[in-house]
C-alpha cells in the first residue's frame, strides 16, 4: 500500500542519462525472450477484477472460478511457498472467462517465501517495513535478485500459464533507509526500479503482461509506460479501511493514473472498504475513470461481489 510521496520526478529525463551505477537490461536479463509489451487494453479489456492471496478454498480455485470478475490476480503459490498453482489450475480459471495475473513483490522478500534463505544469505537484505514485520526490502537492482528471484518467478508464471505478472512493491524505491545503501539517493533508487520493470518487460516478452502495483508516478521515466501493459493502484478513493483518502498524495495517484490509462494501458484499481456507501461510491468511480475496479477486505483473503 502507499506510504509515502517522494516529491523527485522533476528531471527524469536528466535521470535517466546520468543515473548511473544502475544494471542494464541486458545484464539483468540474461537470456530474454522477444521484448516488448504485451499491448494496450483492448474493447474486451476486464471491467471487474478479482484480488485475493490467500485463504484459497480447499487450497484450490473453485471459488474463484465460480465468480463472475472479469481478472483475477492470485499469488503464484495457494500457501504462498512453494505450493505454486499448477497450469492444470491456471487454465480452468482461465477457462471461467478470466484474465490471471500472478502476484509477487519486486522490491522486498518475504520471510516465508522459498527464496528467502537464499537472498538473506547475501548483503542484499535491508531495512524491514514496518507495516509488514515478515518483509524486508532488498537491493533490487543486484544482478543476483533477478538470477535468485524474479526470473525464477517469471519463468514459474510463464509455465503455469498466468496471462501475466502483477508486481507489487515498487514503492521500494521510497521506502528504504538510505543510509544502507550508499551513494544512492530517491532519484536514483527510482531510476533502478524503473530499470528493473522494463527488464521483467524485456524478459517476458509476448509471454506475460507486466502491471506494478502503485507508484504511478514513475510514469515519468523514460521506457516505463512503454515496458507496462498496466498497472494496479490501490486506495484511490477509500485508505484502510472506509476512511476517505483525502491526502494530497490521493490527488496525484489518481493525475498520474489517469495519465497511464489515457495513454492505453489497463488500471485494476482496488479500494478497501466495507460500508455500502462507500462500496458504492468506489464503484461509481470507477465506472466514471474507466478503470476496472474492486472494493475488497484489505486481508485479500475471500471471495466478494464485482462491482455491479
Amino acid at each position: 500500500m502507499r506510504r509515502l510521496r517522494a516529491a523527485l520526478l522533476a528531471l527524469p529525463l536528466l535521470l535517466a542519462a546520468c543515473s548511473g551505477g544502475g544494471v542494464g537490461i541486458e545484464s539483468v536479463t540474461g537470456t530474454p525472450t522477444d521484448a516488448g509489451s504485451v499491448g494496450p487494453p483492448t474493447a474486451d479489456a476486464p471491467a471487474t477484477w478479482i484480488y485475493q492471496l490467500s485463504g484459497y478454498e480447499d487450497d484450490g480455485l473453485g471459488a474463484l472460478i465460480a465468480a463472475p470478475h472479469d481478472a483475477a490476480v492470485i499469488d503464484l503459490a495457494r500457501d504462498g511457498g512453494e505450493g505454486y498453482f499448477t497450469a492444470e489450475e491456471i487454465t480452468a480459471l482461465k477457462d471461467s472467462g478470466k484474465r490471471v495475473y500472478a502476484y509477487f513483490t519486486m522490491g522486498s522478500i518475504e520471510t516465508y517465501r522459498p527464496e528467502h534463505d537464499a537472498v538473506a544469505a547475501t548483503d542484499m537484505v535491508l531495512n524491514q517495513w514496518g507495516d509488514w514485520p515478515d518483509e524486508y526490502f532488498v537491493q533490487y537492482w543486484d544482478q543476483r535478485w533477478w538470477d535468485l528471484v524474479m526470473r525464477p518467478r517469471l519463468d514459474q508464471a510463464m509455465a503455469a500459464g498466468f496471462d501475466g505478472v502483477y508486481l507489487d512493491v515498487p514503492n521500494a524505491y521510497e521506502e528504504i533507509d538510505l543510509a544502507l545503501v550508499p551513494g544512492e539517493t530517491r532519484e536514483s533508487l527510482a531510476q533502478k526500479m524503473v530499470d528493473l520493470i522494463i527488464a521483467v518487460d524485456a524478459y517476458a516478452g509476448e509471454h506475460l503482461a507486466v502491471l506494478p502495483q502503485n507508484s504511478p508516478e514513475l510514469r515519468e521515466y523514460p521506457g516505463y509506460l512503454d515496458a507496462i501493459d498496466g498497472i494496479g493502484i490501490e486506495e484511490l478513493f477509500f485508505l484502510n479501511a472506509d476512511e476517505p483518502c483525502t491526502e494530497e498524495w490521493c490527488a496525484e495517484n489518481l493525475d498520474d493514473t489517469r495519465a497511464i490509462h489515457d495513454a492505453g494501458k489497463l488500471v485494476l484499481a482496488v479500494d478497501y472498504a466495507a460500508d455500502p456507501g462507500n462500496v458504492a461510491a468506489a464503484c461509481a468511480h470507477y465506472a466514471e475513470e474507466g478503470f476496472a475496479g474492486a472494493v475488497a477486505g484489505v486481508d485479500l483473503d475471500a471471495v466478494y461481489a464485482p462491482c455491479p
